[in-house]
């Protein structure tokens, strides 16, 4: 069944809100989210403690609730009985857009189901930032997220979603990127074009480019602090094979014949090599036997 829910207008319900907060400029944040956040009866934080700091710079005193991975089904059933009971609610993680490896997908959804209005602010993630100023293809692009931590699921998944013809766009931690790279260049091998950027937004904000090997070498070196963005570039395009002409497809033939070949076993041959279809090439056999 389709639907068409307003974002603003009178509701009988209240509106859940997706605030995005800094990924390490404060400067970033909008006034329209300060705005949000003041206004609202609630706010839904991944970390109540980190959030605060936040709230304490702008000066916004909205009561705080824990919201996370851990709890987010026992919180679920809370918030939307505070939304349909006209309350509205801001969710916040701690750095970034919501619901992007972060919590909110599922109280997103649960909001839809209900019919509760679910208004997204523009604003800071990582993933985008990293990728307009890291000098690979940026569209098309995919967005993957966080590796799993074991060795062979890395290589799995790395597997599945390296070969897509796009630049695809990782997180990553900076205790775990060296391995994380080592499973890269295992997966994809040492040549694929590579940016891992470092403390975006931030004072010591650094993009290392180069190929994997390169940047393999360089974290291993460094051993550079932060967290991380990971980009890889799409794969090489495959060396388009050059069509054979009728001309030479028939040249090859005759030659093979001349030198003894029968012709059912010559066809099979240059079809093999031209990329011609056998029936085609026998059949340029026989309309040239025929003339």
């Amino acid at each position: 069944m389709i639907e068409e829910q307003r974002s603003f207008g009178e509701h009988s319900t209240g509106t859940l809100y997706l605030v995005p907060t800094p990924i390490g400029n404060l400067g970033d944040f909008s006034p329209r989210a300060v705005q949000i956040l003041q206004d609202a009866d609630l706010i839904a934080a991944e970390d109540t403690r980190n959030t605060q700091k936040l709230l304490n710079h702008y000066d916004i005193t909205t009561h705080q609730i824990s919201f996370h991975e851990h709890n987010t089904q026992s919180r679920i059933p809370v918030l939307l009985a505070d939304l349909q009971q006209g309350k509205t609610i801001a969710q916040v993680s701690d750095a970034g857009m919501p619901a992007i490896s972060d919590p909110g997908q599922e109280l997103v959804a649960a909001c839809v189901a209900a019919h509760i209005p679910v208004v997204a602010l523009p604003g800071p993630n990582a993933g985008l930032t990293a990728l307009i100023a890291s000098g690979l293809v940026t569209q098309p692009f995919a967005f993957i997220g966080f590796l799993p931590r074991k060795a062979q699921e890395q290589e799995r998944f790395l597997s599945q979603y390296a070969a897509l013809p796009m630049t695809t766009i990782y997180y990553e931690s900076p205790q775990r990127i060296a391995k994380t790279l080592d499973r890269f260049a295992t997966v994809v091998g040492p040549d694929r074009p590579i940016v891992v950027a470092r403390e975006l937004t931030k004072k010591f904000e650094s993009y290392i480019r180069g190929t994997v090997a390169q940047v393999q070498e360089f974290i291993k070196a460094k051993a550079p602090k932060g967290e991380m963005v990971i980009l890889l570039g799409p794969p090489a395009p495959a060396a388009e094979s050059v069509a054979w002409s009728q001309e030479a497809v028939l040249a090859a033939l005759r030659d093979r014949v001349v030198h003894g070949e029968k012709p059912t076993a010559a066809a099979k041959a240059v079809a093999k090599e031209s990329g011609w279809s056998r029936q085609d090439v026998y059949q340029q056999y026989v309309e040239q036997e025929s003339r």
